[in-house]
């Protein structure tokens, strides 16, 4: 079992670009070699990560969850739900050299899943003890952290779009992790796609909202071409503009 781990969360509304800041901040880890063991999980219904990372995932924690609920009334009481389930979660966990991935999968079908549910947080939680560092690519819902199927959070970050909506869109997430009684350590907000002579204004709306400034990422043709080719993002050249403001930012809020 590991001891301190920590646990990095990043959040923010489809399109903005969350998916490839966590990759990048990733690379920004497996490039200073900080001996960390990496659990990244992929929380959002829409499971991107694995392309972005270039892993190749067969299985994912929503198949998993969903053929338990449907054998739970047909399985004997002496029956080890819990081991079973936790046998099934490291069967589907993707071990890798430098990382290990966990994909959440799609939504739940119809019908009361709150035991497997508490199932799985408890793994989750025996699971990511396992990690010195965990990067969780969370759904704008946070569904995960309102259902408790997910550890702590202690950094959150907040990824928005270059406008005064987007960095209102980030602090209503903020304010639902409130809502939901959850308190991260610490949250950021970080802008994506900035054209120059634009950051000082988004600067100023951040505070307007209450937001911590991290930093912002300009437009990167090179990640957009590294997308639309469906090229891993961890192979992204070291002086392309976007990682090179990720790594600021990692140095600045995360110091590795």
């Amino acid at each position: 079992m590991k001891t301190g781990t920590r646990i990095i969360g990043v959040s923010g509304k489809g399109g903005v670009g969350k998916t490839s800041f966590l990759a990048l901040m990733l690379k920004a880890f497996l490039e200073k070699n900080a001996h960390h063991d990496i659990l990244v999980v992929d929380a959002d219904p829409d499971s991107n990560m694995p392309d972005v990372l270039g892993v190749n995932v067969a299985e994912n924690i929503g198949l998993v969850v969903n053929e338990l609920k449907e054998k739970i009334d047909k399985l004997p009481p002496n029956f080890g739900k819990a081991e079973y389930l936790e046998y099934r979660v490291f069967d589907v966990l993707y071990e890798g050299d430098k990382f290990d991935l966990l994909v959440m999968g799609a939504p739940e079908r119809e019908g009361c899943y709150c035991l497997v549910n508490n199932l799985l947080m408890k793994i989750m939680d025996t699971l990511t003890k396992n990690y010195t560092l965990v990067l969780m690519d969370l759904p704008a819902g946070l569904e995960h952290v309102s259902r408790r199927t997910s550890a702590n959070v202690d950094v959150m970050f907040l990824i928005a779009d270059p406008s005064k909506m987007g960095v209102k869109t980030a602090a209503r997430i903020r304010d639902l992790a409130k809502a939901l009684h959850r308190e991260f350590k610490k949250i950021f907000l970080v802008i994506n796609k900035v054209s120059p002579g634009t950051e000082e204004i988004l600067r100023e709306q951040s505070m307007e909202f209450g937001l911590e400034y991290a930093g912002s990422i300009p437009f990167d043709e090179r990640l957009a071409e590294f997308n639309l080719k469906g090229i891993p993002l961890l192979e992204l050249p070291e002086d392309s503009p976007s990682y090179i403001a990720v790594k600021k930012i990692i140095e600045k809020t995360l110091p590795i």
